[in-house]
């Protein structure tokens, strides 16, 4: 029982690296709509397409940590 549990928390953890992720994009983003104002539409859309993507990583790895825990 307890390594199906240690096996869920580390599926859990793509979390940590959608969050580090996000922020990351988020700095950048607003440093380059800052540098160029003009460009904003275009920044954007490039951004919110990166955040879906890295928020649906953290989404597999909770479906992986529930298969592993109802599943098992």
């Amino acid at each position: 029982m307890s390594l199906v549990v240690i096996g869920a928390s580390i599926a859990v953890l793509t979390g940590v690296g959608a969050g580090i992720g996000i922020g990351l994009a988020t700095s950048g983003a607003t440093e380059a709509i800052a540098r160029q104002p003009e460009a904003a539409d275009k920044i954007n859309k490039t951004f919110l397409l990166g955040c879906a993507l890295a928020e649906a990583t953290a989404i597999y790895g909770l479906l992986v940590a529930l298969v592993i825990l109802f599943l098992k």
